[in-house]
């Protein structure tokens, strides 16, 4: 589902532990780390979608964590043409992204990569807030900046 001016609707997950470090996933089979995020298929509410994301790809359910925020709007990052795929070009410009930050509750070992048949990371470790800046994909730069600085106020309100 792509919106009129070209953005799929997705949302965006940060997951951080109780010394507000974030969840860090390495994607499956590359050498890029990233948040957890994926689409919003119709129907779904942008909740309903980041739980569903966050037990396919982290294996985590909603009792294993609290929300602690969300942003107010959607952010959006362009994805460079040679990556969109060909039945795509033309049409797709990139994400727009509802993030949520999200604070464990469960245990680390409740994490489970292979919770999916389709999984996206092949590790994962925890890491300082804003490290995730340093080595994100060049595009998805800016969302991240964003997100994460919309997302910080809440860390301290959050215990």
């Amino acid at each position: 589902m792509i919106d009129r001016d070209g953005y799929r609707p997705n949302v965006g997950i940060i997951l951080c532990n109780a010394k507000n470090e974030v969840f860090w996933g390495k994607r499956i089979k590359e050498h890029s780390w990233q948040f957890p995020q994926g689409g919003i298929k119709a129907g779904e509410s942008p909740e309903q979608a980041m739980f569903r994301e966050l037990e396919e790809e982290v294996g985590l359910q909603p009792q294993h964590v609290r929300i602690i925020g969300r942003t107010r709007d959607w952010l959006r990052y362009d994805v460079p043409q040679n990556w969109v795929r060909r039945e795509w070009r033309g049409s797709y410009r990139g994400q727009k992204q509802i993030w949520f930050l999200l604070r464990l509750t469960g245990r680390d070992s409740d994490v489970s990569l292979r919770a999916s048949s389709h999984p996206e990371f092949d590790a994962w470790r925890w890491h300082h807030y804003w490290i995730p800046l340093e080595s994100v994909i060049e595009f998805k730069r800016d969302v991240y900046r964003l997100a994460l600085n919309e997302l910080a106020g809440y860390l301290n309100k959050s215990e």
